[in-house]
């Protein structure tokens, strides 16, 4: 809020002195800020903010004197080395004949002391300049400063771009990676070396697409750069089917209870893997908090702004933080800036105060003692290469290296805008720039398609948004022999590979720290096999889910697949649900136990027809066979002989012909055999009547023409109704999986109801009235008397297809057929027995009673 207060107060004043000084004609500078700096002239300056020192504590404002800058503390040799790599690159530039010719470029940078406030002034001033007054009101000439490289830190980039944004005033981070930053509408002249964290997000995400981590924790600063990028990795981790177990912000003030949840966060979570998007300082105090309890067995994972942190590389923490995989700006290497890090010498002028305060906190004297006896003096000659500091350490030049080319990024914009040709400009009717009248947002226009490659090898140009290429290390905490943490490089990601590996890894290389030395397993459930699906329980993340069992007929082949899919028609699902298979193939076969039982009952009673014809055959002329119209009973055998046959059609794969036939055959042999029994019981019946007087005439209608006669006209009736219902719903063969899913009943469909119920309706009536008739006949006195032996075989004959019906309805697939092909037998052989056995009985067992004196004695002892 201060700083807000003090901005608008600082504008307000700046208003009401520009307004006053209107009518003067001049412009005149307003004050000065107290920054510590470094500064050289040129023709043009490249200004420059960097992290510095600290400021721990910024005085309040009382609204009636100036505010006044106190002393900023804890000096960062890392952050300096990174100001003089800014020295160095303008040094390189101004030597390099093809690089700007006839230009020397001189530089302007302030340290910010990590506050906002402080790096709000040093841009300020920046942009302002230092001329004290300026009479020429239309500002010709180059502006104080053609661009700003800084600042570093994501919260200041964007207050100071808001503002540098209204000018067009080019400004390079090196180390500002907030993605809101690359809004253009926003911060339209803003670029950077480092990628964005968007950038950042998806290479760590990479991390844990490749070891399979989808139940992951996630730790952020309460910051722009933590929060942005928490929103970031949360969308990422979602897109790839992760999901965050837990995500907590780290306290900017250290306290202890926030710490504490934290760590008993860390401790009860399932999850193996910690992500953190943190500066050390704010995540040091969870890390010592969880080496005092002693949890370990987490995998982190770093953002580039701790990856490389010395504080955290600390031999104590090892065992929380040893195997941490990291995400770090490229390293790259820069030759000859060793040397130059080691010649920097002190000035006495003050606008290199920023050196004469590096001299001394490096040395650990004092240029000015104040009088005071204790403190060593400084003379400004101590030899650089007998300390050994961060300052002169170019091993590992990250933020460095992108210092270097931001400079080089302005410089070769700067060279693209002096080397345009008249006539074919960029600008306005085909212009080119006035160099002495340069204006910033014109350079901005040639840095947003600068193009250039590093002494490196690396390639650096920038996107619509002002992003540079994201190309990141992959490190790896690793313990050496002295019980310290070193970093190892084990990966890159490089979003700008042209070969499509963006990732790439050496597994070997890495060093995990757990017992089994092996990635860990970091999710919420275990995938889910070919076979089975996932669900996800209730209330519960994505990743939190059980694995079900496909159901029967469908099958999952993937492994954590979300759906079961259903086979075709003719498919089912194997045992394992993981294939689809071609359903069995079910019909009564001749190779199946039951069709061969079947089969062979119906050959036995065809042989037993054939048996009974021989017999009848053979003694034809004897009184049994004659007594009741042997023509007829030769008929009878020969209609239950077709019936037996008739079985063979209903077993075996069905077929168009077979389906077509094994019902009319069936229909027919049965009416030719209900109708012969009819026309025998009624000839009995005349033949009674006949010896009574009033029926003497009686026989004269049933003479062997009426007989025949009627059989063919009833068996003709038969015959008519198969033909209409072949002719008009034939039955067909057809796959059913009504009865069990998993197999096809391979049947004959009947075709027409209607038909099939007639067939069988008629074989009733028929059946019905032969019992009926032959009930009525059975006390007629005779001494063989068929009309008893018909009527129970009518009975047997009824009572077989009355439990048919039921029987046939609900019998699944191949049984309806043997149920069909029982009733069949069953009624065939009823009627054989029934009606054909007590003649043989007597044929072949009691020959003495097949003479026409037994029969006639036995009617007159009845009479």
């Amino acid at each position: 809020m201060w700083v807000i207060l003090h901005i608008y107060f600082f504008m307000s004043c700046s208003y009401i002195s520009v307004a006053l000084m209107a009518s003067s004609g001049t412009c005149q500078l307003q004050g000065h800020f107290t920054l510590n700096g470094m500064y050289q002239n040129g023709d043009f300056l490249i200004g420059g903010l960097f992290e510095i020192q600290y400021l721990k504590t910024f005085p309040g404002l009382s609204f009636r004197t100036e505010p006044k800058l106190p002393q900023c503390e804890n000096f960062y040799m890392t952050s300096f080395q990174q100001a003089i790599t800014m020295v160095f690159a303008i040094h390189e530039i101004n030597n390099n004949p093809n690089l700007l010719p006839n230009i020397t470029l001189g530089y302007q940078m302030y340290d910010n002391c990590l506050r906002l406030g402080v790096a709000f002034r040093a841009a300020t001033a920046l942009i302002s300049g230092t001329e004290e007054t300026i009479s020429d009101r239309n500002c010709r000439g180059p502006p104080p400063v053609i661009g700003v490289i800084g600042d570093p830190g994501s919260t200041h980039s964007i207050a100071i771009s808001s503002v540098l944004g209204l000018f067009r005033m080019p400004m390079i981070s090196y180390y500002a990676t907030c993605s809101c930053l690359s809004n253009r509408k926003k911060y339209p002249s803003f670029f950077r070396t480092i990628p964005s964290d968007a950038f950042q997000v998806r290479a760590m995400v990479q991390i844990l697409r490749h070891f399979e981590w989808t139940w992951v924790g996630l730790l952020y600063s309460d910051d722009d750069y933590g929060i942005n990028a928490a929103l970031s990795f949360h969308q990422d981790v979602q897109q790839f089917g992760g999901c965050v177990a837990f995500s907590e912000i780290l306290p900017n003030d250290n306290n202890q209870m926030a710490v504490q949840h934290i760590v008993r966060v860390i401790q009860i979570s399932t999850a193996k893997v910690v992500v953190v998007f943190s500066t050390s300082s704010y995540l040091l105090p969870v890390v010592d908090e969880m080496l005092l309890k002693n949890i370990t067995g987490r995998q982190w994972i770093a953002s580039e702004a701790w990856s490389t942190s010395p504080v955290l590389l600390t031999p104590r923490l090892r065992y929380v933080l040893g195997g941490t995989l990291g995400i770090a700006i490229r390293r790259g290497e820069i030759e000859g800036l060793d040397n130059f890090l080691l010649r920097l010498r002190t000035d006495n002028f003050s606008q290199n105060s920023m050196v004469r305060i590096f001299w001394e906190n490096m040395f650990e004297c004092k240029f000015d003692t104040g009088g005071g006896l204790r403190a060593k003096m400084c003379s400004g000659q101590e030899d650089l290469r007998s300390k050994y500091t961060p300052y002169t350490d170019v091993s590992e030049l990250r933020a460095s290296y992108n210092v270097y080319k931001a400079v080089y990024a302005l410089a070769y914009a700067l060279h693209d805008l002096m080397h345009c040709e008249e006539g074919r400009g960029p600008f306005s009717e085909n212009r080119c720039v006035d160099i002495s009248n340069l204006k910033p947002w014109q350079l901005v226009h040639y840095l947003q398609g600068v193009k250039f490659t590093t002494g490196f090898g690396d390639h650096v140009s920038f996107d619509k948004n002002g992003d540079a290429l994201a190309i990141y290390d992959v490190l790896n905490w690793q313990p050496s022999s002295e019980e310290s943490v070193t970093i190892r490089r084990i990966g890159v990601v490089d979003e700008g590979v042209t070969t499509g590996k963006v990732f790439t890894l050496d597994e070997n290389a890495i060093y995990w720290n757990f017992e089994t030395n092996k990635p860990p397993r970091s999710v919420c459930s275990e995938s889910c096999p070919p076979g089975t699906r996932r669900a996800t329980r209730k209330g519960l993340p994505v990743c939190c889910f059980d694995c079900l069992p496909c159901g029967d007929g469908e099958i999952s082949n993937t492994t954590d697949a979300t759906e079961c899919i259903a086979c075709p028609n003719d498919f089912w699902s194997n045992p394992q649900k993981d294939r689809c298979i071609p359903k069995e193939v079910e019909f009564l076969s001749y190779e199946d136990p039951l069709g061969i039982s079947l089969i062979t009952a119906a050959m036995l009673g065809t042989l037993i027809c054939a048996l009974v014809i021989t017999i009848f055959a053979h003694y034809h002329k004897t009184p049994v066979v004659r007594s009741n119209n042997s023509e007829l009973s030769f008929l009878l055998l020969l209609s239950l002989k077709l019936s037996f046959l008739c079985v063979l059609l209903f077993i075996g794969q069905p077929q168009l012909w077979t389906c077509q036939l094994r019902h009319a055959v069936f229909g027919i042999s049965f009416v030719l055999c209900v109708s012969s029994i009819l026309v025998k019981t009624m000839v009995v019946i005349a033949v009674f009547k006949s010896s009574r007087p009033e029926g003497k005439n009686a026989m004269k209608w049933f003479g062997a023409a009426q007989q025949r006669g009627t059989v063919l006209i009833l068996t003709a009736l038969q015959v008519l109704i198969c033909a209409v219902w072949l002719s008009t719903a034939s039955p067909t063969p057809y796959k059913n999986s009504r009865y069990i899913r998993s197999i096809i009943v391979y049947e004959c469909a009947i075709g027409s109801v209607a038909g099939f119920s007639l067939l069988l309706g008629y074989i009733g009536l028929l059946a019905a009235v032969s019992f009926l008739l032959a009930f009525l006949a059975r006390n007629l006195p005779d001494n063989f008397n068929e009309a008893k032996f018909i009527t129970f075989s009518m009975l047997i004959f009824c009572a077989v297809w009355i439990a048919f019906v039921p029987a046939y309805v609900s019998s699944p697939g191949k049984y309806a057929v043997a149920v069909e092909i029982f009733a069949i037998l069953a009624s065939s052989f009823g009627l054989l027995l029934a009606i054909f056995a007590p003649k043989c009985y007597i044929i072949i067992l009691h020959p003495e009673r097949n003479t026409k004196k037994a029969i006639m004695g036995k009617s007159t002892q009845n009479k």
